[in-house]
């Protein structure tokens, strides 16, 4: 029996719960009903649709791989997520796009950052003290994203070096990948943190330009204002590109480690048991205690509260806005097409 949370069909919002038979139950089996509630396991689609990404569905048949004791299929599907995350560590550095031509989504952000950098080489500023500071502020962050990325880079042959796979040793290699996932969080981070920094410098020239009284001067903001403000915009545009890039393939690295420490966090020993909130193994005597009741939530308890560390409240705060705006779009619609029927009716 698995439970499915609500909105998971595109024209009704009601839950569902799956009901698997087997006639060809061993002995061990005979006589259990495996009870799954997977209402906390979905992939948000759209604000009223959800649904199960393909490695929810393979983590959840992983939970039933247990329940008949084909281990090794658990064991290759830990083995699958954490090539997939070495995988995808290389694929920060060199990958391919849709069109399959290559790219190179870390290198090519920090090009693009050294891009915007240099355009204030050689400009002086009035200001210098403001401009002067969000420089520096700019350069020692940079500086620091390029070393931390050179480390990402050349981690992935030393953590492959700690993943093995035997039963009792899946978990510290789990661990282990880990530190790639945090790393690549990190550069998420750094990443976010350059281009605000680079908002800022480029508002602190444009500020500077603007009372500048040098105007004059050959190297001036103020003698270029207009010119310089529209290749600074055109620069940071492209680094923004270029930083959405790379943010896509950093997050894949850590979501394959997240789905192997789904698994490993809860089946530590590449055994089924029971697991408060997902899984339970229930006999008939207990159904019957429980009136024959089918719903897995009944047996398997409520989950412990877990803390989203991947939570990213400014992309959030974005989502809120589009949803906003489809809504307000959405009720102006409505309110154009009551208008219309009343002017039908001639009210």
């Amino acid at each position: 029996m698995i439970a499915v949370r609500s909105n998971f069909f595109y024209t009704r919002t009601v839950p569902c719960e799956l009901w698997f038979l087997n006639r060809a139950k061993d002995e061990v089996q005979r006589g259990n009903v495996l009870m799954i509630d997977a209402r906390n396991v979905y992939r948000k689609v759209t604000r009223k649709i959800y649904d199960f990404s393909p490695e929810q569905e393979q983590n959840l048949l992983a939970i039933v791989w247990l329940y008949r004791g084909q281990q090794e299929k658990f064991l290759r599907l830990l083995a699958d997520y954490g090539e997939g995350t070495l995988a995808a560590t290389v694929a920060c550095f060199d990958s391919t796009d849709a069109d399959d031509k290559p790219i190179f989504p870390l290198p090519d952000y920090l090009v693009a950052l050294a891009a915007l950098r240099a355009a204030f080489a050689d400009v002086r500023f009035s200001g210098e003290s403001e401009v002067g500071r969000r420089r520096d502020e700019f350069d020692a962050e940079l500086t620091q994203f390029a070393r931390d990325c050179h480390s990402l880079q050349a981690a992935p042959a030393h953590e492959y070096a700690d993943f093995a796979l035997p039963p009792a040793d899946f978990v510290p290699a789990v661990d282990g990948l880990g530190r790639l996932a945090e790393r690549s969080r990190d550069l998420i981070r750094q990443g976010d943190l350059l281009y605000k920094l680079a908002g800022r410098l480029i508002d602190a020239a444009t500020e500077d330009a603007a009372s500048a009284e040098n105007a004059d001067a050959k190297n001036s903001v103020a003698a270029n204002g207009n010119r310089a403000a529209r290749e600074w915009t055109r620069l940071r545009k492209a680094a923004d590109e270029a930083r959405a890039v790379a943010v896509d393939h950093l997050k894949q690295v850590r979501y394959f480690w997240r789905q192997a420490h789904w698994l490993a966090e809860r089946f530590p020993h590449g055994e089924l048991c029971d697991v408060p909130g997902l899984v339970k193994v229930v006999d008939h005597a207990e159904l019957a205690a429980n009136d024959w009741s089918l719903t897995p939530g009944r047996y398997v308890g409520v989950a412990p509260e877990e803390v989203d560390e991947d939570f990213d409240f400014e992309e959030t705060l974005r989502e809120i806005h589009i949803e906003l705006a489809d809504l307000n779009a959405e009720a102006a619609a409505l309110a154009a097409t009551i208008k219309r029927n009343f002017e039908e009716l001639g009210i």
